[in-house]
Order: structure tokens, then sequence, then C-alpha cells
């Protein structure tokens, strides 16, 4: 298995709008974006904009991968340094805009579960720290090793930096993926306000 970026396709400003495309196949039946947007079609069209915002921020205050050109899987990687949300970061990435295309509802919902993810966050996340802040592979794709692609060659950039890395799901057969490459659960609850469980994870690599 390759442990160089170099044979990732890392994205960039032109990427965001295809990029989302993919995640968004990914997602669409995902916990919290059903929680965010109810409505299955409404959730197809509207969802593809959450999407947009956070790897637009990826791109400009991280690293976001692909596994080809051809986006069957992406992965956005936020470092620990850049992951407060400041009003002018928030400006750049399309956040304001984002609230008035979801709606008063579907904008609170999601203000609400980013603010409890966020402490969890602050709670178990050692600084400095990367934070795998999405990992997706287009369902056309999946079952064919196209995650173990995107993450292998920045496990090794990290476990050569001896950082730890933080990720969340809020789907339980993610959970034992995770695990397999050295993720631990550091929380498992539930969102307040919501009956979605979720599980925090860390990956301390060597020591």
């Amino acid at each position: 298995m390759a442990t160089n970026l170099n044979y990732l396709f890392r994205l960039g400003k032109s990427h965001v709008e295809p990029a989302a495309d993919t995640l968004a196949r990914a997602f669409q039946n995902d916990p919290l974006l059903a929680y965010f947007i109810p409505d299955p079609c409404e959730r197809k069209s509207k969802s593809i904009y959450i999407i947009q915002c956070y790897i637009r921020y990826g791109v400009l205050y991280g690293e976001v991968y692909a596994t080809s050109q051809n986006l069957e899987g992406v992965a956005v990687w936020i470092p620990s340094e850049k992951i407060e949300m400041t009003a002018w970061r928030a400006i750049r990435t399309g956040w304001p805009a984002l609230y008035f295309k979801l709606g008063k509802s579907s904008a609170s919902r999601l203000s609400q579960v980013d603010q409890s993810i966020s402490s969890m966050y602050k709670r178990h996340a050692p600084r400095p720290n990367w934070y795998l802040q999405w990992l997706g592979v287009d369902p056309v794709f999946q079952g064919q090793g196209y995650a173990t692609i995107l993450l292998e060659p920045m496990f090794a950039r990290i476990d050569r930096e001896r950082l730890p890395c933080y990720v969340e799901t809020q789907n339980k057969r993610n959970v034992a993926m995770y695990q397999h490459f050295g993720f631990e659960i550091v929380e498992e609850t539930i969102i307040p306000g919501t009956d979605i469980r979720h599980w925090a994870m860390l990956r301390n690599g060597p020591v």
C-alpha cells in the first residue's frame, strides 16, 4: 500500500463542488444529515450546501485529498491550530449564506449539533492533532479499498510527526473500520437533544 501523499490527488477551490457531490452521495442516509434535513428529497438537494462549506474550509485551512481526479473517495483533514471557526473563516467558507439556504429549522439543528460535537473534540483531542473531519467514498466504489487508499498515506505522515488523530462517527458500522486503523473510542454518547449515537475516537500513533 502506497504511504506517500503524492499518490493522492489534493483538492483545490475548483474541486469543491464535484467533491461535495461525492460526499453527498456517500452520506445521503447519514444520521446527522437526516437529522438536519429530515425530508429525503429536500436532503438530496440541500445537504450539498453543508458539505461544500466543510470542503471549502478544508481546502483553505487544512488538506483535502481524493483517491484520484475521478474523486471516487474524499477525505477532509484539519490541523488543530485551524479548527476554530472564526468570523473571518466562516465568511470565507460560506457559512453565513448556508443558513439562508438551509432554512431556520435545519440551520438551528446544525448549529446545536455543531456546538455539542465541538465540545467533545475539545475534551478529548490533545493539541496539536489532526482532525479527520470527513471521509467518504462514492457508493459505486464502496467496498473496493478506497478508504484505505485515502487514509494510509496521511497516517504515515501523522505517525512521522508523532501526532494524534481525532475522528467521530454517528454510524456504528464505521467504528470497527476506524478501530482497524488504530483509533480507540474515547466517548460514546447520545448527542444532546437528539436520538443520534455519537462515537468520538482517537488514534495516538507510535509512542
